[in-house]
């Protein structure tokens, strides 16, 4: 059994450190995002255009965030923040993505002239350069529910979803998560696994987003909580997801509605908790869906692998199990 002072319970406790925000710039973010959100929104009332709430959401408000991202097999600094402009809509052109990007790109290049941009299909992204930090500036449409807003696709698909209780359900599992014994927390493990995504995807995380990896890892706490250490936290939690997603088992929540059975959507079934109606593994083949099962087997096996080395007293070994899931820098991290 391993307890908090396993050698590799401390190698990982150290790389969760080196993988997190830093909780240091909390407050300087903060700060930068009030006066974003306020000259914005000048911007647009200028502009006619009706900002009817601003939420917090995203991995800031969750503590998912990381603070480098894999480039290929480098990791650069750098960490994202979202802020979510909801526009009541008064005419069909401020209804349309394109043009409220296009609108929001304008407004930012008057507040922050000498600031790098940079539009997505679904935001622009003001970048800091100096503090390594970005911010997104994502426009959803409000609806009559100030806690339900419609998420705009570039394919112009409509989705209605809700950016404060995406939050609440990971902040929810994260605050129960510290009523269990050790240093392990939900969010932390959040932050792993979004970590083990970036080192498999080499990059290129957009097939396995990140609401699937807080729903997987929601559904890894729900069924087995943390343990005292990460080590056996991990192997726990691979060994359940690896099962789940092989045997394309239907993931899906009580939180804010009730189930009279499993989901029905193909190939598989990724329920977002706050609309049913929207499968998060909707985009993934079956082929897709294997390749994600072969990852968590790799995982499982390799934290198994690992646990027992470490018990062993075989640190090299323990260790080396390691790097196909984290990657070289779970040897030698800053």
């Amino acid at each position: 059994m391993l307890t908090n002072r396993s050698r590799l319970h401390v190698i990982l406790t150290k790389f969760v450190d080196w993988i997190r925000t830093d909780a240091g710039r909390e407050e300087t973010i903060r700060t930068q995002a009030d006066e974003i959100r306020s000259r914005v929104k000048g911007q647009a009332t200028k502009d006619g255009l009706t900002i009817a709430s601003m939420p917090w959401g995203g991995s800031f408000v969750k503590r998912t965030g990381l603070r480098r991202h894999m480039q290929g097999k480098t990791p650069i600094e750098g960490q994202d923040v979202d802020l979510h402009f909801v526009v009541n809509p008064a005419t069909k052109a401020d209804q349309d993505l394109v043009g409220l990007l296009t609108r929001f790109d304008r407004y930012l290049e008057a507040s922050y002239p000498e600031t790098e941009r940079e539009l997505s299909k679904s935001s622009v992204r003001l970048k800091y350069v100096g503090t390594k930090l970005s911010y997104d500036v994502v426009p959803l449409l409000a609806t009559n529910d100030d806690r339900r807003q419609i998420l705009i696709r570039a394919n112009g698909e409509r989705r209605e979803t809700s950016i404060q209780d995406h939050a609440d359900f990971v902040k929810r599992r994260t605050k129960a998560s510290q009523l269990q014994e050790g240093r392990v927390q939900f969010n932390e493990m959040v932050r792993l696994f979004k970590w083990w995504r970036e080192v498999k995807c080499q990059g290129d995380t957009s097939l396995y987003n990140t609401l699937l990896i807080d729903l997987l890892c929601a559904h890894a706490f729900d069924r087995c909580g943390v343990d005292i250490t990460y080590p056996a936290t991990l192997a726990k939690w691979f060994g359940v997801l690896a099962n789940l997603v092989g045997a394309r088992v239907p993931v899906y929540f009580q939180d804010y509605q009730k189930w009279s059975g499993p989901p029905s959507f193909r190939p598989w079934s990724v329920v977002d908790p706050v609309n049913p109606e929207n499968n998060v593994a909707g985009r993934l083949n079956d082929l897709d869906v294997g390749t994600l099962a072969a990852w968590l087997e790799e995982g499982r096996d390799a934290l198994l692998r690992a646990v027992s080395a470490d018990i062993d007293g075989d640190e090299g070994d323990a260790i080396a199990a390691l790097v196909p899931v984290f990657g070289r820098h779970i040897v030698n991290n800053p």
